[in-house]
């Protein structure tokens, strides 16, 4: 069963710290995306390869991120 990362993306600030934190490097900032306070929200790049280690929910200031197995 894979993986399920829900990202709020509105709430989302772009600060990048699920990116650093990510063991296997598949979380990044939208290059394309913009939420209404101008923030370039974080995305799963390959949802396959999430191990649903929490890592990035965990880190998140904000907390909004979700990590579903």
């Amino acid at each position: 069963q894979m993986a399920m990362v829900t990202i709020n993306e509105e709430r989302c600030k772009g600060c990048g710290l699920c990116v650093r934190i990510c063991p296997k490097k598949i979380m990044q900032l939208s290059e394309t995306k913009l939420n209404s306070k101008g923030y370039h929200p974080a995305e799963v790049t390959d949802m396959e390869a999430c191990i649903a280690c929490a890592a990035c929910a965990r880190t998140c200031p904000d907390v909004v991120i979700q990590v579903e197995k």
